[in-house]
């Protein structure tokens, strides 16, 4: 009997999240607004069908693990190297900027500073859960924004260790004369931190590789089901004992095997236990909704929303701004990291936390951070929305420097930002290849601006363009979307101010690729899932990139393309 009631919790759920999921894509509603609407019907505020528990607790905790472990997947030493810039630079110049403002708002209102600045902690952390699901529901993980923003949310989820370590020493003030002071409780979760990746990167090397490269040989699939299992739920169990969080041992369990011949297998065998687990990760976060809190106190809990959604878009889109990004794509990064975090819930939830907040704050935040969750759909279009605008603005301005194009001396121009423009620049930038873009097109531009590449507006048979770009110390430009025609008229042009210019072509047919060639350009057919890989395969060469790093650049994203390409048709299936 006891049994059948450790499982209902799980039974519920799970009807309910198909339920949700299936009346949510019908009516054209994010997922995430029908799973947290969802949790606030069966929750113990409303029908009452399930309470908060253990289990639910649970079930929800290991949908983001799972999570951070596919996030983990991508993340290899060589590209947290090459994300660092976000992660130790924009990452902790937004945690300082939106902490010190929310901290400060706290204190106004008469809060104690040492929880008034653990409150602002916890709202500057944006939802990881929520992001990358909003980012892989648009395919939008490889653009520049969609990359910038996981690696800020993966130094967040590190933050996050230390802001609990925060409050527990608030939590245990008075309670224990042994109690080692802060700076030294801090010290000893960096070190472990340390460690603990450190110890990830051995192992992965020496240990689970091995184990991997054994039991392939077995060709069971059943077997690399319990090894991913295994893999993430004993990196969570190892950082959890440790004093750290899970999420960063589920993370630091992706890195071990992101290097792997295995990594692939391992993703799709995680898979079904990420999306399904997530699902129940946000309903029990719309369960902690009280929708009579809502009713008497709408004034002020749409005014905390209006706040945290703003003051964070304003802060994050500066923080960017800061580190060299165009308006219109710090605006769009902005909003897509203006909700709050899951986090809170946990934070507030401390007694003594919650007894120095007072009740009535409690219930403002708690409301207010869960509807940012669900709007964060709405705020990623409206970010979008804005950086068009933004830029459309830009245009008007003969002066602005963010339509001219840049003189930079990068070895590549890009002509052309539709999607084997948007790969062969993703590539470029993975491999530290600095590059230009130029696209004639006007709502290419804009969307290419919008998304975070530094794409300017021009024509590509423009002569005086070529002068501006300075094609006499260019390697080569790129152009992926031109007729023949236009090549024809554009070819003596070339040819003659520019002998040593590789122009590169995208091609469709073998018919274009040697009607292009005895142009005297250099054809590239499109051949391969996703267009333009082979392409930037093609560039890379030309740049002298290690042919062994632009496979496994090729390889990454095809395994991404294919899991997008799943998500899409899953989405679109309803």
């Amino acid at each position: 009997m006891d049994g059948a009631h450790a499982l209902t919790p799980a039974i519920i759920l799970l009807f309910v999240g198909i339920l949700a999921m299936t009346l949510a894509r019908r009516i054209g509603m994010s997922s995430i607004v029908g799973y947290l609407v969802a949790g606030v019907l069966i929750g113990p505020h409303a029908l009452g069908l399930i309470q908060e528990s253990e289990t639910t607790h649970l079930l929800a905790e290991l949908g983001v693990v799972f999570l951070l472990f596919d996030i983990g997947l991508h993340f290899t030493l060589s590209s947290i190297w090459e994300a660092r810039r976000d992660i130790f630079g924009l990452g902790p110049l937004q945690i300082v900027l939106c902490g010190l403002a929310f901290g400060s708002i706290a204190i106004a209102f008469g809060h104690a500073p040492d929880y008034a600045l653990i409150l602002g902690g916890a709202l500057a952390l944006s939802s990881t859960a929520v992001v990358v699901h909003t980012l892989a529901e648009r395919m939008q993980q490889n653009c520049p924004v969609g990359l910038t923003g996981t690696a800020i949310l993966i130094f967040q989820d590190v933050c996050a260790i230390f802001l609990l370590i925060l409050a527990a020493s608030l939590e245990n003030r008075g309670v224990s004369a042994t109690e080692p002071d802060l700076a030294i409780a801090v010290s000893l979760a960096v070190m472990k931190a340390a460690v603990a990746f450190i110890a990830a990167v051995l192992i992965g090397r020496y240990a689970i590789r091995p184990l991997f490269r054994f039991f392939s040989q077995m060709k069971n699939e059943e077997v690399f089901t319990a090894m991913a299992l295994l893999v993430v739920l004993a990196t969570a169990a190892a950082t959890g004992r440790s004093g750290l969080s899970l999420t960063l041992g589920a993370f630091l369990g992706g890195m071990i095997i992101s290097e792997s011949p295995y990594r692939h297998l391992i993703q799709t065998e995680a898979k079904p236990f990420r999306n399904l687990l997530l699902g129940f990760f946000f309903i029990t976060v719309g369960m902690s909704l009280d929708w009579r809190i809502l009713l008497t106190n709408w004034l002020e809990i749409l005014i905390f929303l209006v706040a945290l959604v703003t003051i964070k878009a304003v802060l994050v889109a500066a923080a960017a701004r800061v580190f060299g990004w165009s308006t219109p794509g710090s605006v769009q990064l902005g909003f897509l990291l203006a909700q709050g975090s899951e986090f809170v819930f946990v934070i507030i939830a401390m007694p003594t936390v919650r007894g120095a907040l007072g009740e009535a704050t409690v219930g403002v935040v708690i409301t207010g951070v869960a509807a940012s969750l669900a709007c964060t759909p709405s705020l990623a279009t409206l970010g979008n929305s804005l950086a068009r605008m933004l830029r459309q603005r830009s245009t008007v301005k003969v002066s602005s420097s963010e339509t001219t194009p840049r003189t930079s001396k990068a070895p590549v121009v890009v002509f052309g930002m539709n999607d084997v423009g948007r790969t062969v620049a993703d590539a470029l930038e993975s491999h530290g290849v600095p590059y230009d873009a130029v696209d004639g097109n006007y709502d290419r531009f804009l969307a290419a601006s919008a998304d975070g590449y530094p794409v300017a507006f021009g024509d590509l048979g423009d002569v005086r363009l070529m002068e501006t770009l300075a094609y006499s110390e260019r390697d080569g430009i790129v152009v992926t979307n031109v007729r023949y025609e236009e090549a024809e008229a554009m070819k003596p042009i070339i040819h003659d101010r520019y002998p040593n210019l590789t122009c590169f072509i995208a091609v469709d047919t073998d018919t274009d690729e040697v009607r292009f060639k005895m142009l005297g350009l250099r054809p590239v057919v499109n051949r391969s899932f996703p267009r333009g890989i082979d392409m930037a395969a093609v560039v890379l060469r030309s740049q002298n990139v290690d042919e062994a790093k632009i496979q496994e650049w090729m390889r990454r994203q095809q395994q991404r393309a294919l899991q997008g390409a799943a998500n899409g048709a899953a989405y679109a299936a309803g």
